[in-house]
Formats: structure tokens, C-alpha cells, sequence
């Protein structure tokens, strides 16, 4: 499955805010999976000096990422197909 970047500015987030962001996308990816569009959360860098935050996500397109991410609540400023280069 390709790997999409959910691309965040997030000003003014406090260190417990950016871990509900993380449950909750981590949380919504797996109710999309048990409801049959796969979706997969990878991991996320975020950036505090930027306040700019970058999740990616494991799925079969953008719009499958852009929709569990608007489940969740979670803001972006785009989402585009990446490639993880994690050793």
C-alpha cells in the first residue's frame, strides 16, 4: 500500500493536545480498518520550533487518508503520497 503524509500546522499545541492527535488518529485509522478501507498510521515528526507537524499513513489512496483524518478532527494543510525511507 502507498504511504500518504498528512501535512499539519499546528501553532500554540501543548505536548498533551499532540498526543490526543496521535491517539485519535491512530484510533480512527483502525475503526476505518475493521470497516473495510484499510487504513494504517505509521508514525509522526513534529516540529516545535515550526509548530509544523507530519504524519504518514499506510492506504490504498489520499482520499481514504483525508477522510480518517477529517473523522478524527485532525486538521491539515494538504496530504500527498510520500515514500518512508525508514531503514
Amino acid at each position: 500500500m502507498p504511504v500518504f503524509m498528512a501535512d499539519r500546522s499546528l501553532p500554540g499545541i501543548t505536548p498533551a493536545q499532540l498526543a490526543d492527535a496521535q491517539r485519535a488518529a491512530i484510533d480512527t485509522s483502525k475503526k476505518f480498518t475493521e470497516k473495510g478501507k484499510p487504513v494504517e498510521y505509521l508514525r509522526s515528526m513534529y516540529v516545535p520550533e515550526e509548530s509544523h507537524c507530519m504524519c504518514l499513513f499506510k492506504a490504498a489512496d489520499a482520499a481514504t487518508v483525508k477522510e480518517v483524518n477529517d473523522a478524527a478532527g485532525l486538521p491539515y494543510t494538504r496530504i500527498i503520497e510520500a515514500q518512508d525511507l525508514t531503514p
